[in-house]
């Protein structure tokens, strides 16, 4: 059967938009010979929605979009991810479904049947769960499973056992199927995509059937869908994948799409993190109607990573850096600033906050008479530049991005009002091992990012001699005991039996717990990890376990 894949780039809320998108896919895909043409779920209102659904007129004009798209449907049928209401007088009010459209009518809904409610998924709170088995359709004589993202997420490898009491596959699996399409929105991860392919050819294998998955792509707040839509044959082969980060609309025939070799390479993770940040930003800008970007550059490695990033979705003549040094920054910094300027072909300004600085020392100097310099005078600094960014921002409309990377958030290794100002954190899920691999990355064929840059000891230079070494561990050391304790939940006893220092495990620990306040205030954070500070985590600000 040939099935014309729409993996497609929506906005939330943006009705009529999405609806044009649809309706642009469908015809070009029915011209290329589709017989069915299936859409990512969620599609006329963009994943995920989150309270848009409580908005009392909200659902009512996604039914009426679906009526108003399904009315323009032919001959050829689609599968369209929508909100239903629900009609009966208890649960949830709405379900997340895949309407089918055929001849000028929606002629019938499949109902999701498993609603994710871990890292950021929370649809347990919006939708009810579908009260009957996956809907099981015939079209041109083939019986066609329908299932929903999460609907397919239940491999014992993946999901713990007692996640879910109805297993939808299984279900499937004694229906003698001929097709099973999954319409999904979901969002990436670094090292996702092979999971996923993992669980399209196992559902094939385990079906006997040929299996089509349809993902979402683009960004949305926080979240970044890489596409990734993909076939498999009944012998749970790739037979089609569609291209990672880019909107695509492609027509498969699954009855006879040859395997495709097992050889073919996949991007390695530097590549697919650079991609992903890059629509993640894009995307944020454009659907918030920002046309121009902000950053500080410091001649630090993380502020030249977020311009390079910055240049790659705004283009170089929409990007201005601006360096502000203070009366102990390094020269070989204010040159770091300006050569990468240069190199990526952005607008420089230099901005001298010393006499700044001075005036706020002078008119705090009564009241701290007595007192010892110490923190306070060094985030003066960070604080004088956040202000003056900021008004930058606000009389040039551009973008502010603020430039601190997931290890210095998660130990609060940046200023609050200072250097965490800014509309968006685009690298705040990024190591600081991991920008390092991206700039080498970038500078793989051409030097963009300056040697210097990367080869000196990393600083905030918010005091004469400063290196981050000063009051962290080697960053090789601190990522992965981040990574356990943040992103894997590892108590700290239990880091201390893995070879971690236990003076090093507290200290950071401590950090971490500290500074959950910061984090709660700083600009929403590009998601790349399979769990980010932010949306997905939601540890209590005010708590006392040590664990």
């Amino acid at each position: 059967m040939r099935i014309g894949l729409a993996q497609l780039n929506t906005t939330v809320g943006d009705l009529p938009g999405n609806r044009r998108l649809i309706l642009d896919a469908y015809q070009s895909l029915v011209s290329q010979g589709a017989e069915l043409v299936v859409f990512p779920e969620l599609v006329i209102c963009g994943y995920p929605p989150r309270d848009l659904l409580f908005k009392r007129r909200f659902v009512p004009d996604i039914e009426a979009s679906l009526a108003e798209i399904a009315a323009a449907i032919g001959d050829v049928p689609a599968l369209i991810g929508t909100v239903e209401s629900n009609p009966a007088e208890t649960g949830r009010r709405h379900f997340n479904a895949a309407a089918l459209c055929h001849q000028g009518i929606v002629v019938s809904h499949a109902r999701k049947c498993l609603l994710p409610t871990y890292d950021v998924f929370d649809e347990d709170r919006y939708f009810e769960p579908s009260p009957a088995p996956p809907s099981i359709i015939s079209i041109k004589g083939q019986k066609i499973g329908i299932t929903l993202c999460e609907d397919i997420w239940t491999h014992p490898r993946l999901a713990p056992a007692n996640r879910y009491r109805f297993q939808p596959l299984a279900w499937l699996a004694g229906q003698s199927l001929d097709l099973m399409v999954n319409l999904s929105a979901s969002p990436w991860h670094h090292g996702k995509g092979h999971i996923r392919e993992q669980l399209v050819t196992d559902a094939a294998r385990q079906l006997g059937c040929p299996v089509v998955y349809v993902n979402a792509v683009g960004g949305n707040d926080e979240l970044i869908f890489d596409g990734r839509s993909l076939v498999a044959d009944a012998q749970g082969r790739v037979t089609a994948r569609l291209p990672a980060f880019i909107a695509d609309c492609r027509v498969i025939d699954t009855s006879t799409a040859a395997p495709l070799p097992s050889s073919v390479a996949q991007p390695g993770e530097p590549a697919d993190v650079h991609a992903a940040l890059v629509l993640g930003l894009r995307d944020y800008a454009r659907k918030s109607g920002f046309k121009k970007a902000l950053v500080a550059l410091s001649g630090g490695i993380d502020s030249a990573l977020v311009a390079e990033l910055a240049v790659h979705a705004f283009g170089s003549a929409n990007v201005i850096g601006v360096s502000l040094p203070s009366a102990i920054s390094s020269q070989h910094s204010r040159d770091d600033a300006r050569d990468l300027a240069r190199n990526l072909g952005i607008r420089f300004q230099t901005i001298a906050i010393a006499d700044t600085v001075a005036a706020a020392e002078a008119a705090l100097g009564p009241v701290f008479t007595g007192l010892k310099p110490n923190v306070t005078e060094e985030n003066i600094q960070a604080r004088v530049r956040g202000v003056l960014m900021m008004a930058l921002s606000n009389k040039f409309g551009a973008l502010l991005l603020t430039t601190g990377n997931k290890s210095e958030m998660a130990v609060g290794y940046c200023t609050l009002y200072g250097d965490m100002c800014g509309g968006l954190a685009v690298i705040s899920d990024v190591f600081k091992t991991q920008v390092y691999d991206l700039c080498r990355w970038i500078n793989r064929d051409l030097e963009i990012i300056p040697r210097n840059t990367i080869d000196k000891p990393p600083s905030a230079e918010l005091r004469p001699g400063q290196v981050d070494q000063d009051s962290l561990p080697p960053y090789d050391v601190l990522d992965a005991l981040l990574r356990g304790y943040v992103e894997e939940g590892i108590s700290r006893r239990d880091l201390v039996a893995q070879g971690f220092a236990e003076a090093v495990v507290n200290d950071i620990a401590r950090k971490v717990d500290l500074n959950e306040y910061k984090r709660k205030q700083a600009a929403p954070g590009l998601k790349i990890a399979p769990l980010a500070f932010g949306v997905g985590r939601r540890i209590p600000i005010v708590q006392k376990y040590v664990g």
